[in-house]
């Protein structure tokens, strides 16, 4: 499960040593973490990251497919933590370890910035090559991120990019060797920490207030 740890004025969020999907508790935890974060007082910023293969490989589809009733709610539950993450008062930057499919790819995207692995990984939308179509708000939040072309051809062609061609076409800021990818982001996100509280979160919600609001549509959130 996800464990929060602070380093000076840098939190740490640990996603996790498996495939770190989206079971309904592990959001929940993470919940709790950037509760944790928003309401600690001074300079401050965050870093996820992970353990081992994966940063996240996305939806819990086995999870979900066990519990169809509930399919709806848990959509606006993903839906929930990518605007959280997108809008979140503080600068979070995302350490992509391994591999970040799927919802994971969405949500490293609905950080600041973002680094990479170099020489192994990759970060890839698979949905075209799974059969399961983006929800507005997923569409919305890779639109708002992510430049038109890349956008087109990550959704489309379910390209899987590996950390140099991720940098190339700015879906990643960074792509470092497997040792520097923590403490890389780390040093960005120490390099933030004044630049938090409600001026950030007012910038951030209205620099991306399209898509926060199909992500917070909880009317019709499969579309």
């Amino acid at each position: 499960m996800p464990s929060l740890d602070r380093q000076e004025n840098v939190f740490v969020l640990d996603l996790g040593d498996g495939e770190n999907r989206f079971h309904p508790d592990w959001i929940a935890a993470v919940g709790a973490a950037l509760d944790e974060v928003e309401k600690a007082e001074g300079p401050r910023a965050l870093v996820t990251a992970a353990t081992g293969k994966f940063y996240s490989n996305g939806l819990d589809l086995d999870w979900l497919f066990a519990h169809s009733d509930q399919h709806q709610d848990y959509v606006v539950s993903v839906h929930q933590l990518f605007a959280r993450m997108l809008s979140l008062p503080v600068v979070t930057v995302a350490a992509l370890q391994g591999h970040t499919f799927a919802a994971g790819a969405m949500f490293s995207l609905a950080h600041d910035f973002r680094v990479m692995r170099a020489d192994r990984g990759f970060w890839c939308l698979p949905e075209a090559d799974i059969n399961i179509p983006f929800t507005p708000g997923m569409s919305a939040l890779i639109q708002s991120r992510l430049t038109p072309q890349t956008a087109h051809e990550a959704m489309v062609t379910a390209r899987r990019y590996g950390g140099a061609d991720a940098a190339a076409v700015g879906i990643v800021d960074q792509a470092v060797p497997e040792d520097a990818v923590r403490s890389t982001a780390i040093e960005i996100a120490q390099a933030q920490v004044n630049k938090t509280g409600d001026t950030l979160g007012a910038i951030k919600a209205r620099m991306y207030a399209p898509a926060l609001a199909t992500l917070r549509d909880t009317t019709n959130p499969l579309g």
